[in-house]
């Protein structure tokens, strides 16, 4: 039995909100899309929310409402998943990776400085790990060069940044609703903006690039429609928006939650020589998407590929998050990159381990993946399976 990195928790109260949408006459393009952009928006304080079928969708959208083309560049973190830069090379751009700030994996402002040059376009900033970004710093660059904004928030749900809320923080913000995250569609994403230009271009990016959806033309003249521009079928379904709106009900508790599992885990790890949480920011309100640590091998004698395997043997399942992308053989075949670009994600890369942690996590749970890291750490054996056999 394994205590995994990340779950959703589903009840009876979203298995119903599901069930009187797989009744109705709308499966899709109906009435609840609308419905959870409207509670969505209200949520963040956002003035519009466009739902889609993933985070992935939601970043091509955003790249889309840009105006991202061939010779765009684009600046991005290289710690994130693949997803944050492939949405800029989707629209022929140029993605520009830029370094880390080495206490927090969040993009480096100075680095990004640096990287700006006239083919510059917009910056992609990563709530890495749930933590917002310094958005102050990357709003003065943005304005100074004529920038596009952008917050890839899919970690970052519910977090705040000097009192202002994700996904009003940005041009456009990013959300993803993968099970693993704060709320989950099943698969699915968002994207807020108070441009109105911007989320009337991304409706009809995600429908083809036609005008008007069926539901639209079924008060009109249901025969007719137009494709404007090319677009993709990156439509949510109605069932899935109905999940989402009975999660997005139960987050507030589920972030005091993934924040009580952090301060027992910051509480712990302040004892355990070697094991290091990252840095968090006086002036944000962290989302805990992850929680993840660095590993200093000089202090535990043990390498984090060591650990990893180690932990997973003993049914705790943690992850790696993530693989610089600029590391990736796509990246290094079409663009060039490698090793000694984002020296500070690089070196991370080697020592960052997610542990652990979703709302339905259990303090037993916790105290296990504790002492089995303490164990580890000191090269103790522990094993773990009988402790295992009492949790539900």
């Amino acid at each position: 039995m394994m205590i995994p990195y990340g779950r959703q928790t589903i009840d009876d109260e979203d298995i119903k909100a599901v069930i009187e949408v797989l009744r109705s006459d709308w499966l899709t393009t109906g009435p609840r899309i609308a419905e959870f952009e409207e509670v969505f928006d209200r949520y963040v304080g956002a003035k519009y929310a466009v739902a889609v079928s993933s985070g992935t969708a939601a970043l091509h959208c955003a790249m889309y409402a840009l105006g991202i083309g061939p010779g765009h560049e684009v600046i991005v973190p290289a710690m994130t998943f693949a997803a944050s830069a492939n949405c800029i090379v989707y629209q022929g751009g140029i993605p520009v990776f830029v370094d880390v700030a080495p206490d927090t994996l969040l993009i480096d402002p100075k680095d990004v400085e640096r990287k700006i040059t006239p083919q510059t376009k917009a910056i992609i900033a990563v709530d890495y790990a749930g933590q917002p970004c310094d958005y102050g710093a990357l709003r003065e660059i943005a304005d100074r060069h004529h920038l596009a904004l952008v917050a890839d928030a899919c970690h970052s749900l519910g977090a705040t940044y000097q009192g202002r809320s994700v996904g009003t923080l940005a041009d456009l913000s990013v959300f993803s609703f993968h099970p693993v995250k704060h709320i989950t569609t099943g698969e699915g994403g968002m994207i807020t903006t108070d441009n109105k230009e911007y989320a009337k271009r991304m409706r009809i990016f995600r429908n083809h690039g036609i005008s008007h959806d069926h539901r639209e033309r079924q008060s009109q003249q249901p025969w007719f429609y137009e494709m404007v521009d090319l677009g993709y079928n990156y439509r949510i379904t109605d069932f899935q928006c109905a999940l989402g709106m009975s999660q997005l009900q139960k987050l507030p508790r589920w972030l005091e939650r993934r924040q009580e599992i952090a301060r027992q885990y910051d509480e712990a790890f302040a004892g355990i020589k070697g094991i290091k949480p990252l840095v968090v920011k006086a002036d944000v309100r962290h989302a805990y998407h992850l929680y993840v640590v660095r590993i200093n091998q000089v202090e535990t004698g043990t390498g984090r590929g060591e650990f990893y395997q180690g932990l997973r043997s003993r049914s705790i399942g943690v992850n790696v998050h993530y693989v610089p992308v600029h590391m990736h053989p796509f990246y290094q075949d079409r663009f060039g990159t490698g090793r000694g670009l984002c020296p500070v994600a690089e070196s991370a890369y080697e020592q960052i381990l997610s542990l652990p942690i979703y709302p339905a996590m259990t303090d037993e749970e916790l105290k296990i993946v504790v002492r089995t890291i303490e164990a580890a750490s000191v090269k103790e054996p522990f094993i773990i399976p009988e402790a295992l056999k009492s949790i539900k």
